[in-house]
């Protein structure tokens, strides 16, 4: 985390980067800031890789605020003002000699840059750079977030930039050892190109035990976040988590899923129009998406605060379980010993999806052989985990000496939406009591800080689909008669453990309020 000089305001920096050109980078970058700034924050945003410069195109500038490197280094660079009030634009440092910008391995001016800041929030466009500076700049932030799209290339870049952070941190960890460093970079250069973290400890541990030590340590630090662009299908929005998946068993790496932007028309049209998307289309589906990304970054912010800036705890087990097949079936599925049979089919539907052939989460990372082994242990646990006959019989044999309430592996919890939630259950408790009118917008706050999905509810209340939506989105026409719709409200609120008779009567009357209010706007 960068320093904050003494009496200065608690300053946040986000850097976004860690995917190739075009996924978004610039979208997420500039949106936050409105975001941010909309809330009454001091805002600055600034392109770290000058090749790439493009953040006033989207600000209403028509061409970008130079200064030359010097000028930056000193502090005699000024942010600039742009059409949101509270954010503005740090300038972009040149070669007044060439007209051409500054390389961005020459990018420690940044980190000076920033240091004198007086702000709430820097948010960094990191761009495509895999240079050092970029890489330091990334670990240094309070939250790292990398942005891809669902295709090929776009994932892979994203692991590409994983294991480069990996790399980074491990070199500036040996940095005062270099006998140390050359066996690192002599292990390194033995190995298959893009070799995961894991093979790399492992490969080291054959000649130093030490270092090899300090290898596993430094990967157990690598935390990033992920954001999810240009999403078009169903299967794109399961994308993100079964990233993080991957990243964690294969590459030994924290990939913490933040959320998805929609591929929405309403982008394009914006960048053409020089107008940031909050501001030209605030109700659009992308807008929303990003909204939801930004209370969830400012949730992770609130919990670091809280851990004195430290970063989220990660499993015990992570650096056991990369790069190698989970121990139990349960851990196979990633459920716990008490899970049951729905639980574990639903958990075997999603772990077919992920490691299936031509999945998209498995790009560059998961050898073929080591796929087929992983296939096989899922249809393993779908044979043994589902015949109670077999379970009971795997159970002994695997925890002889345990009972399910003391060996529940539990799956890895997403910090992100923890921290989000944590955040809306401490606002709901603060919000609701007794005198308390409920909204759809309320309902749908509530089922969201205890994590429930729509269709869940569905099935447990057998209330259809369609029915809970109109009653979260408050869209009357689409309901039954009100008797009805009091039913379903009570069967919603025994779900979220809500008081039934209260909740239903505050809905209800305000649906009747609504719909009077309706019936003499019409007349």
């Amino acid at each position: 985390m960068i320093e904050l000089p003494s009496g200065a305001r608690t300053r946040r920096v986000i850097a976004v980067g860690g995917g190739r050109g075009g996924v978004g980078k610039t979208l997420l970058t500039v949106n936050l800031g409105v975001y941010f700034a909309q809330l009454g924050r001091e805002v600055v945003v600034c392109d770290t890789d000058p090749f790439g410069s493009n953040l006033h195109g989207v600000l209403g500038l028509e061409t970008p605020p130079l200064v030359t490197s010097e000028a930056l280094e000193e502090g005699k660079a000024k942010p600039v003002g742009t059409i949101v009030p509270g954010l503005r634009l740090l300038p972009t440092a040149y070669d007044p000699m060439t007209a051409t910008p500054i390389r961005p391995s020459r990018g420690s001016h940044w980190a000076r840059q920033i240091e004198k800041l007086d702000v709430d929030y820097v948010l960094l466009n990191l761009g495509a750079s895999t240079t050092a500076s970029t890489l330091d700049l990334f670990l240094q932030a309070d939250v790292g977030i990398c942005v891809t799209a669902p295709e090929p290339l776009a994932i892979e870049t994203t692991y590409r930039f994983c294991r480069a952070l990996y790399l980074r941190v491990l070199r500036r960890a040996l940095t005062k050892e270099r006998f140390k460093l050359r066996l690192v970079e002599r292990v390194i250069a033995a190995l298959p190109p893009l070799a995961p973290p894991p093979a790399i400890v492992a490969e080291i541990k054959r000649y130093d035990d030490g270092v090899a030590k300090v290898a596993a340590e430094e990967m157990l630090r690598v935390a990033a976040h992920l954001v999810v662009g240009q999403t078009r299908l169903r299967s794109d929005l399961d994308l993100g988590m079964s990233m993080s998946v991957i990243a964690e068993r294969f590459l030994g790496i924290s990939l913490d899923y933040l959320g998805h932007i929609e591929h929405d028309d309403a982008v394009w049209l914006t960048v053409r129009r020089r107008q940031p998307l909050l501001i030209d289309s605030p109700t659009s589906k992308s807008a929303r998406n990003i909204e939801r990304v930004a209370r969830r970054i400012l949730a992770l912010l609130a919990a670091q605060s809280t851990r004195g800036g430290s970063l989220p705890p990660r499993s015990p087990a992570a650096q056991q379980r990369a790069a190698a097949l989970p121990a139990t079936l349960y851990e196979v599925l990633g459920v716990p010993r008490t899970a049951a049979d729905d639980e574990i089919r639903r958990a075997v539907k999603r772990q077919r999806e992920i490691f299936r052939e031509g999945s998209l989460p498995l790009c560059s990372v998961v050898a073929p052989d080591v796929l087929r082994q992983v296939q096989a242990r899922i249809e393993e646990a779908h044979d043994t985990l589902l015949d109670p006959v077999r379970r009971r019989a795997y159970d002994l044999s695997t925890f002889p000496d345990d009972t399910p309430a003391t060996v529940v592996p539990q799956r890895s919890a997403n910090a992100a939406q923890m921290a989000e939630l944590a955040m809306m259950q401490a606002e709901l408790a603060r919000e609701i009591n007794a005198e308390t009118q409920f909204s759809g917008a309320l309902l749908r706050k509530v089922r969201e800080s205890q994590g429930i999905e729509i269709a869940e509810i569905a099935q447990r209340t057998k209330i259809n689909v369609a029915h809970l939506n109109a009653i979260e989105n408050e869209s009357f026409g689409e309901l039954p008669a009100l008797v009805y719709v009091q039913g379903f409200v009570q069967q919603v609120a025994k779900h979220l453990k809500l008081d039934p008779a209260q909740v239903a009567k505050t809905y209800t009357r305000r649906l009747r309020d609504l719909s009077h209010g309706r019936a003499r706007g019409s007349g």
